[in-house]
């Protein structure tokens, strides 16, 4: 598997790993609303979802869309990881992490009224948004270089 492929399907083991990781961390009481549920809200204030496929369909709507920002932000991923072939991959992934946390999370979702911003989060709920984007471009950075480690040896 090329390096790109291999980031793309890391962003999707990512996605799947941070989904269970909210929805643990909500019926343990260790989160509190994560950002799927504001998304899952949205989806139904913008289009009436709940209505027409209940909350489980519009659940999985918004998961469908979170696996596939996960495997473009996986695809984005490789492309860094070209731009620092020799940083170590968790670290690489974490400063990635930062970065979708401060563009999307920050900046987009609260101008699309996806969230309600950062500042007025507060600072537990904004550590948490910040601690799941780690864990999704760690493991997606993770995965990334095990699938294409396996490709180099296979070919070497």
């Amino acid at each position: 598997m090329n390096r790109r492929n291999a980031a793309i399907a890391g962003g999707i083991v990512a996605g799947v790993v941070t989904t269970a990781a909210m929805w643990a961390g909500r019926r343990t009481g260790v989160l509190g609303k994560t950002l799927d549920r504001d998304a899952v809200d949205w989806i139904d204030n913008t289009t009436g979802s709940r209505d027409a496929i209940g909350d489980t369909g519009t659940s999985l709507v918004e998961f469908a869309n979170h696996l596939g920002a996960s495997a473009a932000f996986g695809g984005l991923y490789a492309k860094v990881r070209e731009w620092a072939p020799d940083m170590p991959p968790a670290a690489l992934g974490a400063l990635f992490g930062t970065a979708l946390y401060v563009v999307n999370i920050a900046g987009i979702a609260p101008l699309l009224g996806i969230t309600e911003g950062e500042v007025e989060a507060g600072p537990r709920k904004a550590s948490e948004r910040w601690a799941l984007h780690i864990l999704q471009s760690v493991v997606t950075a993770l995965v990334a270089e095990q699938l294409a480690d396996e490709r180099d040896e296979a070919t070497a």
